[in-house]
């Protein structure tokens, strides 16, 4: 079945010339090009969409308006608008219910690998509820701790960029949500970012101010299901992994993009947890209910309650906000990496590792309880270094070239 795609923008040349530039496409995908929002609802009345794509300023009904109405009506429809350049202010107006953002006017060949990565999404998570629920997320908390001290140091009358990039690189959420927004093709950059304090520098501490303080884009985590215990090991483990991952792939002499890789992959491996807890409460109270009583891991009571992972979940959300390709696989196979097709040192291999190794050194009635996948590390022609890369767990923390780094980057902007 042909994948439905909807186009909604109120200049008729616009529309026109995305029929012309998508016309090669009419194989694969049903389009349908209306001029404005209420136009665009009715039709999303009388037939599923997998994706819309609007402009942000249109009469009646801006783009934002749109997309918070189709979030919820239509969950499962992924999110995407159209801005331009200069339209900043519009795009942080919009940073909630938008998945992606594509800059406007769009080249074609970028519009078509954004949608055709967008449509292949829906494979990395089958449970079709978990999707819509998934889907309607707007933003995700954060730490509170983290999160107090991110908006005392925005307030300050001179902030301190170093300070604000050291406590968004330690919070999966701040993490996913920076990283979704510098990746999107509005910004228009030769590649992808998936270090978090360069996409910090990229988008200056105007824009991360606009994000934490103005669009509610982040808040305080409050659940009934875990703990101050529970949450404080969920912060912990994700940001012990993250800087092992980051120590794993110095240790192999890896480039500075894969080792912001292996750092933001460990960061954000537990992310499902997060999701779940926030996205449906009521059955991950089961699932950790299960834990508890039955003394399994956290991944067989996933998969028997839910009948997915907690890695699926976060992978199928990162993808959906368009973060690099190599981060969402290394969480989306963080426990079972010989399904995935790198076939060298990757963030997959050291986030499975660094994961298993501080779950060992630290147990918990959370840990997953993953196995080491030992043919895999013999695959990539790493199993000699095993237990090299366990001894790393051991070492001090090493320098934080990230901040550096960045300054450095930003300063020559």
């Amino acid at each position: 079945m042909p994948k439905r795609v909807i186009f909604v923008d109120d200049e008729p040349n616009v529309l026109a010339g995305l029929k012309r530039s998508l016309y090669g496409m009419r194989q694969e995908w049903e389009m349908v090009f209306v001029s404005g929002g209420l136009e665009a609802l009715q039709a999303m009345e009388k037939q599923p969409f997998d994706i819309i794509v609007t402009d942000m300023r249109m009469p009646v009904m801006d783009g934002a308006q749109l997309l918070e109405q189709v979030r919820l009506k239509f969950p499962h429809c992924l999110r995407f608008v159209f801005s331009g350049q200069a339209d900043r202010e519009s795009i942080l107006k919009a940073v909630n219910p938008t998945h992606q953002f594509l800059s406007k006017p769009s080249e074609p060949a970028e519009l078509k690998n954004r949608l055709t990565r967008a449509l292949a999404i829906k494979n990395i998570l089958q449970n079709e509820d978990l999707r819509g629920l998934v889907s309607k997320l707007e933003s995700l908390p954060s730490l509170p701790t983290l999160y107090a001290e991110l908006v005392h140091e925005l307030n300050k009358s001179d902030p301190s960029f170093a300070r604000i990039a050291d406590l968004i690189s330690e919070d999966m959420a701040l993490t996913a949500k920076i990283l979704q927004l510098v990746n999107s093709a509005f910004f228009g950059l030769p590649c992808q970012v998936s270090g978090v304090m360069k996409a910090v520098g990229l988008l200056g501490l105007d824009v991360i101010r606009a994000l934490v303080l103005s669009t509610h884009a982040f808040s305080k985590f409050q659940s009934k299901l875990l703990t101050a215990a529970d949450m404080e090991y969920l912060w912990r483990h994700s940001f012990a992994v993250a800087g092992h991952a980051k120590k794993i792939a110095i240790f192999e002499n890896a480039d500075k993009y894969l080792v912001d890789e292996c750092f933001t992959t460990g960061l954000l491996h537990d992310l499902g947890k997060l999701i779940l807890a926030s996205a449906v409460p009521e059955k991950y109270q089961t699932v950790l209910s299960y834990v508890k009583y039955t003394k399994k891991t956290l991944m067989i009571a996933e998969l028997e309650v839910l009948g997915c992972g907690h890695a699926e979940v976060a992978a199928y959300l990162l993808s959906m906000w368009g973060l690099p390709s190599s981060v969402v696989e290394g969480v989306a196979w963080q426990h079972h990496p010989s399904a995935c097709s790198q076939p060298k040192f990757s963030a997959v291999a050291a986030t499975h590792v660094a994961s298993i190794c501080d779950e060992q050194n630290h147990p918990y009635w959370m840990t997953d309880g993953t196995l080491l996948d030992v043919e895999y590390l013999k695959k990539i022609g790493c199993a000699e270094r095993e237990q090299d890369w366990k001894n790393l767990a051991q070492s001090p923390p090493s320098v934080n070239l990230d901040a550096t780094s960045t300054v450095n980057h930003t300063n020559n902007l």
